[in-house]
């Protein structure tokens, strides 16, 4: 089974409450086999439209990756987000 990458691309709108978000999320995300790759580092944007926030994390599977985004650690972490940012999320299996 490939691995799986979440990417998140933010613009963080309410600096306190994305804290309180970004520290239960990665304990949430570790708890699931997740492991960060890059975590709001250096970019250049190339194309599209610009967040000052990137995140990879790596999964052992895309099944696992939706499973953390619907558990309750997560989404308790998720709460704190809400209204605190705009983002994109997505996973992306990774090719064999």
């Amino acid at each position: 089974m490939p691995q799986a990458y979440w990417i998140a691309h933010v613009h963080v709108t309410n600096a306190e409450a994305y804290g309180k978000y970004a520290a239960l999320a990665g304990p949430a995300i570790a708890a699931h086999g997740g492991t960060f790759l890059a975590r709001g580092g250096r970019y250049v944007q190339l194309e599209g439209t610009p967040r000052e926030r990137n995140v990879v994390a790596v999964f052992p599977s895309l099944e696992r990756a939706v499973e953390c985004y619907h558990s309750p650690a997560y989404s308790a972490a998720r709460a704190h987000a809400a209204g605190a940012c705009e983002r994109d999320l997505m996973v992306v299996e990774a090719a064999e």
